[in-house]
């Protein structure tokens, strides 16, 4: 696909989801870069199920910038389980204003999404190596304003995972699908144990260029006080008993 077809379908897609993403030619380049650097990338390193621009537009870059009206004013926001950079990539490149760190368990996704970051000029992003139940007992625990996850676990084992990055006053933004609803419910006592509150349930729905609708749900969860230092357990006990 040219640059010409890609704006167009960029501009109807987020037109059609109603999500304030750039519309000029300058600010809408980069996520051409970003999309053909990762269907390439891709081919050879499977970062992703998604093989066409439209997939990637929709289900990559449209649903990563769904989060653009909760983050922080300013601050620091953490993208646990990174992946091939989404959501963090995409929100990066519409607030230059934010400090963004990618964080996932494997090395050469963290190496992709740090040379991607190089390759689009953001100076404001950095990818890490490692495993979220380990860090969070590190320098970095509650120290960011923000911290986002999407496609990585269940609500339950999530939080543990999430919520102890996250500073007291912070927000943990779970992007969850159709199932999210069940999830919450189950997610009930470990929000409470690690430090949290649900604030809100954004629910909406990314649809396509047929007009198909899919459910999505964005948790919103405050953190009120300190996660306690026994939370997060090692991954195999939280994964055998959740919270």
């Amino acid at each position: 696909m040219d640059f010409p077809a890609f704006c167009t379908l960029f501009r109807t897609v987020m037109g059609d989801n109603r999500i304030a993403a750039p519309t000029d030619e300058a600010d809408v380049r980069p996520f051409f870069d970003l999309t053909e650097r990762l269907l390439t990338v891709n081919q050879s390193l499977n970062l992703t199920a998604i093989r066409d621009e439209q997939g990637v537009v929709l289900h990559h870059l449209a649903d990563s910038l769904t989060l653009l009206p909760y983050l922080p004013v300013s601050g620091s926001v953490l993208d646990v389980g990174c992946g091939g950079g989404f959501p963090s990539l995409p929100l990066c490149l519409c607030r230059p204003d934010l400090a963004f760190t990618g964080l996932d368990s494997t090395e050469k996704k963290v190496r992709y999404v740090a040379e991607t970051a190089t390759v689009l000029g953001l100076m404001n992003y950095r990818a890490l190596v490692g495993r979220a139940e380990e860090l969070a007992s590190g320098p970095l625990r509650e120290t960011f304003s923000t911290v986002t996850a999407r496609a990585v676990a269940d609500l339950p084992v999530l939080c543990e995972l999430c919520l102890p990055f996250v500073a007291v006053g912070g927000t943990f933004l779970a992007m969850k699908g159709a199932k999210g609803e069940a999830e919450l419910s189950a997610a009930e006592t470990a929000v409470a144990k690690l430090g949290g509150a649900v604030a809100a349930v954004h629910a909406l729905a990314l649809t396509d260029l047929s007009g198909a609708k899919e459910k999505r749900l964005i948790v919103e969860i405050k953190k009120e006080r300190p996660t306690p230092p026994t939370f997060p357990r090692p991954f195999a006990k939280i994964q055998k008993k959740p919270l």
